[in-house]
């Protein structure tokens, strides 16, 4: 009995050490990626400023191509949703909001995760004439988790998680644009 009291003992002062810790770290975090493209800035953006297109080339999308999607409103404007709802665990359900457009220059988005778990995330692309007819294309994510799950930050990576997958995005959309004649 006395064992399993101290147990008991140990594992709330986890707990308490956990949420102690948690009270101290971010809770917020960013993650970007970029490429370049061998196309004009007008032509690139005109491409991603369409949420339906990222099916093309988001690794996201392309996990459950079988996911029920329902659109809401005129893609490429503010205001159109994009929804989906899968039975993948790694897809789970939410919508993609455009909420900015600045065009030729940068498409802002909202994601609001509802399973497996809820969050709202910030997503944005932006593009850039670098000069003779190419563009820089940065994607990235703006996420915050609250206190005491942002406790998961120490254990998880988002550069490497998020990371990773927009650079594979990226790259899809550069061999999609450039072998458009």
């Amino acid at each position: 009995m006395k064992f399993l009291k101290g147990l008991l003992l140990a594992f709330v002062g986890i707990v308490i050490l956990a949420l102690i810790i948690a009270l101290f770290l971010k809770k917020d975090y960013a993650v970007e990626r970029q490429v370049t493209i061998n196309k004009p800035k007008s032509e690139v953006f005109e491409y991603i400023k369409y949420v339906k297109n990222q099916d093309n080339y988001s690794v996201w999308n392309k996990i459950d191509p079988a996911s029920k999607k329902t659109y809401t409103g005129t893609d490429g404007t503010v205001g159109f949703i994009y929804a989906w709802n899968s039975e993948n665990k790694n897809v789970g359900k939410g919508e993609q909001e455009i909420t900015n457009i600045k065009d030729g220059e940068r498409i802002d988005m909202q994601l609001r995760f509802m399973e497996p778990f809820e969050a709202k995330d910030e997503a944005y692309m932006t593009t850039e004439d670098t000069g003779n007819g190419q563009t820089k294309v940065k994607w990235g994510f703006n996420g915050r988790m609250a206190y005491p799950m942002n406790i998961m930050l120490l254990f998880m990576n988002m550069e490497n998680m998020l990371g990773k997958s927009l650079q594979d995005g990226l790259n899809s959309l550069k061999t999609i644009m450039e072998s458009q004649k």
